[in-house]
């Protein structure tokens, strides 16, 4: 006779009671209190405040703490990349549109479950994460940049592919972060910037976008060859402007 042992969740989500009101709150409230930590210049407490609000991964035993924290790396990503932009706000108007995003994300975005939205949830953390990475790191040794690329494209592929039950979902997640690393090691050498946007935010951000776009398509059945000539040739063109059109002399590192 087999003997059946019931298994145990990766994440705790009590659906009632006071644990489950307390972040309810605390959710609600982060983006206010990040927004004030910001303007009174305690910007470092912001950061201690986002891994706080994320007590719960740590509710469980110690050995689903490496699953969890993967499955909230992408939202620990969102909340600091957020705050950076922040904190490099020249206007209080700014911070509170910040402020603002973060609290759509929280509440609406991130509680969304479906698989198109889990796969937006993944491109808005690389995009967002990427951004901030390079606006608040832009000029530290190339490998930091490309150890913590290597950390976001990573944490991004793996909340994008985790959705659709993929059998090779890590060896997927390494090669997209390895493949983000290779690129921000070789234009790390030339960084250019487009207002606030990195060169290598802009390009993996494209790339990203074209190829999640067609895997997506591919796997509700919706991809047809004019569909994969189109992404193809947008995506093309774009990295094509994006490369043709910088200045690139003069830039290096």
């Amino acid at each position: 006779m087999k003997l059946l042992i019931p298994k145990v969740p990766a994440r705790m989500k009590p659906l009632s009671g006071f644990a489950h009101f307390a972040h309810l709150t605390l959710l609600t409230l982060l983006p206010g209190l990040l927004y004030i930590l910001v303007r009174v210049d305690f910007s470092q407490l912001g950061f201690a405040l986002i891994v706080l609000s994320k007590w719960r991964m740590f509710a469980v035993r110690p050995r689903h703490w490496p699953a969890n924290i993967r499955a909230n790396a992408a939202d620990i990503m969102v909340g600091i990349s957020l705050l950076v932009f922040m904190i490099n706000s020249s206007t209080r108007v700014w911070q509170f549109v910040w402020a603002l995003a973060y609290g759509v994300w929280l509440l609406v975005i991130k509680r969304a479950s479906n698989v198109f939205m889990v796969s937006v949830q993944a491109l808005i953390a690389q995009s967002l994460a990427l951004m901030a990475l390079f606006l608040g790191l832009g000029d530290a040794p190339i490998v930091v940049l490309v150890g913590l690329t290597w950390v976001i494209c990573y944490v991004a592929a793996r909340h994008f592919f985790f959705s659709f039950e993929e059998a090779y979902t890590k060896l997927l997640s390494y090669t997209w972060g390895y493949f983000g690393a290779a690129l921000v090691w070789i234009l790390a050498h030339w960084l250019l910037f487009y207002g606030v946007v990195a060169q290598p935010t802009l390009l993996l951000s494209v790339l990203g976008f074209g190829l999640a776009a067609l895997y997506y398509l591919e796997k509700t059945d919706r991809l047809s060859n004019l569909l994969r000539r189109q992404f193809v040739f947008v995506v093309v063109a774009i990295v094509t402007i994006v490369i043709a059109f910088s200045d690139w002399g003069d830039k290096a590192i």
